[in-house]
């Protein structure tokens, strides 16, 4: 078995997580992370080291570099996971950590790799604070069974870190009525998961993020999310409001 995905997670206790779980890292305009760093300083609080984990982009140090110069604005000071010796025993010198976005199969396969999954799993779920964004969302989750993304690599299982206990869909598009494509919409992939699945699963309009504090689930941003859950219509929740009922694992 796989550490990723164990027999109990749904006896996992989750009750000290604190994640701040974003759809996207830029939004069309702005800059990288401008417009939730307000919320990420907010977050943090007195966290000033922030270990980064770049494994969702092929360009670590590129992508390194970008996070550190986003973090410097907010006063902290980023090292991050590529640089490490030994990344799982950074975790333990960070005060906070951040996974960036890109490829969430190329992501979670390095974290199984390096040792990170069980190690940020281990401190988050003792309360260090967990910033994610995009594919760093989607690992926050029970699975990545939710991503956009293709699988250009297989990792051992498509279990996360399951800090909370449901799923999340980042970048959620509603169908443009004025289309001619004829694929799948987005909607029509999350029912399709809910064929196969029962755990709900979090759609995340670009602008929408969602903090989560113990027991509390507060949906944040300038953006709805669209919440699917199987066998129900989807419904539709406007920042902020509370969305705590996610965290009880009986909500399906």
């Amino acid at each position: 078995m796989f550490e990723g995905f164990t027999d109990d997670a749904g006896q996992r206790d989750r009750s000290k997580v604190r994640a701040l779980l974003i759809s996207n890292s830029t939004m069309h305009g702005g800059g990288y992370l401008q417009h939730c760093a307000a919320t990420i300083r907010d977050f943090l609080g007195d966290a000033r080291r922030v270990l980064f984990v770049p494994y969702a982009l092929h360009d670590h140090a590129g992508y390194a570099r970008k996070a550190k110069a986003a973090f410097a604005a907010l006063g902290c000071e980023v090292t991050s996971a590529h640089e490490a010796s030994d990344p799982a025993a950074a975790v333990d010198d960070a005060q906070a950590v951040f996974v960036g976005g890109g490829n969430t199969f190329r992501l979670l396969k390095a974290l199984y790799d390096t040792g990170l999954l069980g190690a940020i799993r281990r401190r988050a779920l003792a309360g260090m604070p967990y910033v994610g964004s995009s594919a760093g969302t989607n690992v926050a989750t029970v699975s990545i069974r939710t991503t956009n993304d293709m699988p250009i690599v297989m990792p051992p299982s498509f279990g996360a870190l399951d800090l909370v206990p449901f799923q999340i869909n980042p970048h959620y598009l509603d169908p443009d009525p004025a289309s001619k494509h004829m694929g799948e919409t987005r909607e029509e992939r999350l029912r399709q998961f809910h064929e196969e699945h029962a755990t709900p699963a979090l759609g995340l309009r670009e602008g929408c993020m969602l903090r989560v504090e113990g027991p509390t689930a507060t949906l944040l941003g300038t953006t709805d999310a669209r919440l699917f859950r199987r066998a129900q219509a989807p419904s539709e929740h406007r920042p902020p409001c509370d969305l705590s009922f996610l965290l009880d694992p009986a909500f399906v």
